[in-house]
């Protein structure tokens, strides 16, 4: 926008119309700044610079919520205009449209622009807090820090245009803010105060000034969302002139009405990570930043709800939300919005975690999950959401409201005190049961009991199963993340089901155990068939967090997991993401009693060019057919008759000198699937190192392999008893050779080998 009379006094003006590049005109000086952004440097995807929308008059500038960020030097010239060494009068307008809020770490404002250092109390600040709450806080010459707060009932909504002032008139001794054109705030300050310069500290816009550092890598109190038409001027401006500013914008482009703003301008956008070399390409995962587990599937007119723990801050672990996946064969998804988020509320104002769905009286779904509230004691309770399904009809379920209190909270003497979570939900002809994940005080790990006629009033019915902590000490003091399917009758017609757990705590192995074994209604307890727990993958500590359904289509029991990114919070801050899905798996009671495991068919439609079949080949004939299948989005079936050999199995992701390469085998000697990751990367930040494995008893079957390559996922399938999960992050762009291996006369009695395709 032009400056026209109504702008004397201005100091600075962004207008943000670039639309792309990596600086900013900041047109009274003429000052180009520098756009901080992640990918403008990117090492292991494209350079790209930071992210353009349409804004309210021309293009926006969207903020990413950990990288993105705007330096402006001060000059002489604008410190001359009355920033001198105090300023007697300040006005900051702006339009902002966030995206999420920040979780208000350590009390302090996520800005919108800053140039403050508040413990000398020098300088301004104008930013958001918790749930959209919004100030504008200013030190004064003589040493008071003065705060003015948006009164409740006017807090920036989130996807949604919002024009922001705030006026420090020192003359006229007050302070003002204003929204949409409205004051909705004033405050009084002795007259003639003025705002002490913050002496070398940069002007920041979506960035404080003394951010928080998380994990030594990441600044909190980051904007994100899009910001445009960024002013300052060195006066107050009236109550008329910010009236008629807002105005001009509605009246100029958008018809006398609010700007618009399309969700899909504003959504966390998959585009720019789609190149990452090390991304999954047909694994679910968030369009970007974190996530950890995926939970609550479920199966509804005609589509998967699947949802997951997701902060749509950044690529770390902090303000906890339910991102939302749907899809109609489990294998293609589509990114909807956040289904769950912390809101200003008795309820979960902390954090929405884990849970499961389930279907209410009527067949529609409900979401079960961990509310978080740090205000409460414990800070855990299970909470609901319902679907607007009755009544707006969508059948993506994008939108659901909160039941407003907890329908279980926990009691002294009902499991470990303090840990309470992750309720899994089923439902039969009888009502509905939930196991909630907790301990014994002073015993161990445990899923509690509960059960209830009409979904909304609980009852607890004790402990569904503790393990011994004194036998099994690895099975940890608290249990998260229970899941209980049926499994149907075994060859003696009883009816057997799985239990799922997750261990944490001191001396926990953090990995997805589970037991066969037999339902107690009346007591609604579970009796395991054998006492010690056995694990679904050997890969540790990299297929965690399960959640699981019963298909009511097929029938199948549907296990989804976490495939953890094993990586630095550095290169986790680099590569804008956290964390993915792993594949579906199919889980199932076998003929012997054990349970079996197998990728989901559906995955099958994924394939494209057959790349290699071959029958009876010897090791050394098939590794010569095998140099001309290159790749990191394979799908390989092979099977492999040991004869004389201790161990064999396949090298993949290998450079063609073998000085990167990563091994998978099975020992037959010691009845062990195993990889071997020594050379899997020579990049020194990566964490991909070592031998993991463990215990997979063939009984003299020949070894059969299903493996998937995904960029930096490696899942491999044996004898449809155990998985085994990794990550590998090769330095080496050539790393994408395959090479069967073994230490005897072996042969391939089958192989198969396709190119496999993305999902995005």
């Amino acid at each position: 926008m032009s400056h026209k009379n109504g702008d004397q006094g201005l100091l600075m003006h962004w207008a943000f119309d670039e639309g792309s590049g990596t600086s900013v005109l900041e047109s009274v000086s003429q000052i180009r700044d520098d756009i901080q952004y992640v990918f403008n440097q990117a090492e292991f995807n494209e350079h790209s610079g930071p992210q353009w929308r349409q804004g309210v008059t021309g293009s926006g500038l969207l903020f990413d919520g950990y990288s993105t960020s705007v330096v402006h030097t001060v000059v002489n010239e604008e410190k001359k205009n009355g920033g001198q060494e105090f300023l007697s009068a300040l006005s900051i307008g702006v339009w902002v449209a966030p995206r999420t809020y920040d979780w208000g770490y350590e009390g302090k404002l996520t800005a919108i622009v800053n140039r403050h250092n508040m413990e000398r109390k020098q300088g301004y600040l104008l930013g958001m807090f918790r749930h959209g709450s919004w100030s504008f806080q200013v030190g004064l010459e003589g040493g008071e820090w003065k705060e003015l707060w948006a009164p409740e009932g006017y807090e920036l909504s989130k996807n949604e245009w919002s024009y922001v002032n705030a006026v420090f008139d020192g003359t006229q001794g007050e302070i003002k803010l204003f929204l949409n054109g409205t004051e909705i705030a004033s405050a009084d300050v002795p007259g003639g105060s003025r705002i002490a310069e913050a002496v070398n500290t940069e002007l920041l816009i979506g960035k404080n000034n003394h951010s928080s550092l998380l994990a030594e890598v990441f600044n909190l109190q980051m904007f994100s969302g899009i910001m445009d038409e960024l002013k300052i001027y060195n006066r107050g401006l009236s109550k008329d002139e910010v009236a008629a500013s807002y105005r001009e914008v509605l009246d100029s482009a958008h018809g006398g009405v609010r700007p618009p703003l399309k969700y899909d301008d504003i959504k966390l956008d998959r585009t720019p990570l789609l190149a990452d070399r090390h991304r999954p390409q047909y694994h679910v995962s968030p369009p970007a930043h974190w996530m950890n587990e995926p939970h609550a599937p479920i199966y509804f007119d005609g589509q998967y709800h699947l949802f997951y723990q997701h902060n749509p801050l950044g690529p770390f672990f902090y303000h906890i939300h339910w991102g939302h996946w749907v899809s109609s064969d489990l294998v293609h998804w589509r990114d909807l919005p956040v289904a769950l988020s912390p809101e200003k509320d008795q309820l979960a104002p902390d954090g929405i975690w884990s849970g499961s769905a389930a279907y209410d009286a009527d067949g529609l779904p409900a979401l079960f999950f961990t509310a978080g509230n740090d205000s409460a004691s414990p800070n855990q309770s299970v909470a609901l959401a319902r679907s607007t399904y009755p009544q707006d009809g969508d059948p993506d379920l994008i939108t659901w409201i909160k039941h407003p209190e907890p329908l279980i909270v926990q009691k002294q003497g009902m499991g470990a005190f303090g840990d309470f979570r992750d309720p899994f939900v089923w439902k039969d002809e009888e009502g509905w049961y939930a196991l909630v994940g907790s301990g014994i005080e002073g015993e161990g790990g445990a899923a509690l009991a509960f059960a209830s006629q009409d979904m909304l009033n609980w009852t607890y019915k004790g402990p569904f199963f503790a393990a011994d902590i004194q036998k099994y000490p690895y099975l940890g003091p608290i249990w998260e993340l229970p899941v209980f399917l049926p499994l149907g009758v075994d060859k003696h017609g009883v009816s057997k089901y799985l239990l799922l757990v997750s261990p944490v705590g001191a001396g926990a192995d953090v990995e997805v155990f589970y037991w066969i074994g037999q339902l107690d209604k009346n007591e609604l307890s579970f009796i395991p068939d054998q006492e010690e727990p056995q694990l679904i993958d050997v890969g540790d500590f990299h297929f965690t967090g399960p959640s699981g359904m019963v298909d009511p289509k097929t029938g199948r029991n549907i296990v989804f997991t976490i495939a953890q990114g094993d990586r630095t919070s550095e290169l986790e801050y680099q590569s804008g993401w956290a964390h993915n899905g792993g594949l579906p798996l199919s889980v199932y009671l076998r003929e012997d009693g054990r349970l079996g495991i197998e990728p989901i068919q559906e995955l099958q439609s994924l394939r494209g060019e057959k790349r290699l079949s071959l029958r009876d080949k010897s090791l050394a004939e098939a590794n010569v057919l095998l140099k001309d299948v290159q790749g990191d989005m394979l799908e390989i079936q092979v099977e492999l008759e040991p004869g004389n050999a201790g161990q064999l199995g396949i090298k993949v992701r290998c450079t063609p000198d073998g000085e990167e390469e990563t091994l998978l085998y099975y020992d037959f000697n010691e009845a062990k699937l195993v990889i071997d990751r020594t050379k899997t990367t020579l990049h020194p930040g990566e964490k991909c190192r070592g031998i993991q494995g463990g215990k997979l008893e063939l009984l003299g079957e020949n070894l059969k392999l299903h493996i998937y390559l995904d960029r930096s996922m490696v899942e491999a399938y044996a004898n449809g008893l155990k998985s085994l999960t990794t990550r590998v992050y090769p330095s080496r762009k050539d790393a994408l050779g395959l090479e069967l291996w073994g230490d005897g006369k072996s042969l391939v009695k089958s192989m198969e080998i396709w190119d496999m395709q993305s999902i995005w």
